[in-house]
């Protein structure tokens, strides 16, 4: 009898760990053992036009981070319109787009080189 009960108690844990994994990719904050996909990843679609000496040309954000880096959230590019700004490469910065993350999607919009929410 002990023989059979080995492979039973295999299978319980197993279904019950396979169980438990996929409810990591159920919306349940604040639960025990339980966690978003992604839940600090922000993505940014963006689509930017940059200003100099009264000419404008489209500007594209992501020349601008680490090679393999996709991940651009609203302090990353607030950063990068400043460099681009504050360097001299552009006087201004105007645009808008989509912010996703965990919390789901929202507009995001750049005037006057200042990213808003």
């Amino acid at each position: 009898m002990s023989a059979s009960v080995l492979p039973a108690a295999q299978l319980l844990v197993t279904a019950a760990l396979v169980a438990w994994m996929v409810t990591g990719f159920t919306r349940l904050p604040g639960r025990w053992l339980r966690w978003k996909m992604f839940c600090r990843a922000n993505f940014t679609i963006i689509t930017l036009t940059g200003t100099k000496d009264g000419r404008t040309e489209p500007v594209n954000v992501y020349e601008y981070l680490s090679p393999g880096s996709f991940i651009l959230g609203p302090p990353q590019l607030q950063a990068i319109l400043t460099h681009l700004t504050h360097s001299g490469r552009y006087d201004r910065i105007d645009g808008h787009g989509r912010l996703l993350n965990a919390d789901g999607e929202q507009p995001i919009e750049v005037r006057d080189s200042r990213v808003v929410l």
